[in-house]
């Protein structure tokens, strides 16, 4: 199968034939921790990816197992001023953005600690896959700051009374409670965990690329709109998708199996 590679400060993507894209950290630690250079590196990586026609679905990893992201560079955060402070987030901000609005599905591969701005990160993405033993944090207020940024999907995604607790006591939870509290879709065994990944991104780079992308932008406009709106919303989008050619193509296929009884 023809890969290609590109190389970024701290990030390396590789995109097979089938459109599946992944991204790794590199160069940030053991635990992938995300320092400036290393925000701007994924920064600079995803930027050249969203614009990659060829892409059909990313997943986002660190390197090795030991963590996803175990948070943001504490080292780094300890000399800041509150100017500086302000520039730090926001570059950290606009890298999980880039994450939430990248144009196709983003899969968080969890394979250990996943803690404060990695958490951050991984909730940008559209679905997070862990490893049964990975342990989940925002202990930002043990270290004298609040969880912000993209902290705040926390209460949508998995309701006001378990977002306070992990927000507020800054307490670790483990991969069986998020997965019941909805933070991860999957929580597998460490060693089924690139099986789990690698069957979620083929199914999604064997779906209708137009489709896909149209409906990830719909789930982000939603956010904004009330139901209605949203309702009237995706009348016009309907429509847009038979210009594509995907709806005849997957239709007739699906009713040509049907005819020989496949389905």
């Amino acid at each position: 199968m023809n890969t290609r590679n590109l190389s970024f400060p701290h990030a390396h993507a590789e995109i097979d034939a089938a459109g599946i894209a992944t991204l790794t950290m590199r160069d940030a630690g053991v635990l992938n921790i995300l320092s400036t250079p290393v925000i701007n590196g994924l920064r600079e990586a995803l930027a050249a990816l969203r614009d990659d026609e060829a892409v059909r679905v990313l997943v986002l990893r660190g390197a090795g197992d030991r963590a996803f992201v175990a948070g943001a560079d504490i080292a780094e955060m300890a000399a800041l001023d509150e100017q500086r402070a302000r520039r730090f987030i926001s570059n950290l901000r606009d890298l999980c953005n880039a994450v939430r609005h990248f144009p196709v599905p983003v899969i968080a591969r969890i394979p250990g600690w996943c803690l404060g701005g990695g958490l951050e990160f991984a909730l940008a993405c559209d679905l997070r896959v862990s490893a049964d033993h990975a342990q989940f944090g925002m202990p930002e207020v043990k270290v004298g700051i609040p969880s912000v940024i993209h902290a705040a999907l926390m209460p949508r995604l998995i309701g006001a009374a378990n977002s306070a607790w992990m927000l507020l006591t800054g307490e670790l939870i483990d991969a069986r409670r998020a997965l019941a509290w909805g933070l991860v879709n999957e929580a597998v065994p460490e060693a089924e965990l690139d099986q789990a990944v690698r069957k979620l991104a083929e199914a999604f780079a064997a779906l209708g690329p137009a489709a896909l992308r149209q409906q990830k932008k719909l789930l982000r406009r939603w956010e904004t709109m009330s139901v209605d709106e949203a309702i009237e919303d995706s009348v016009g989008e309907f429509g847009a998708a038979f210009n594509t050619g995907e709806p005849q193509k997957f239709m007739n296929e699906f009713l040509a199996n049907k005819r020989q009884g496949k389905r």
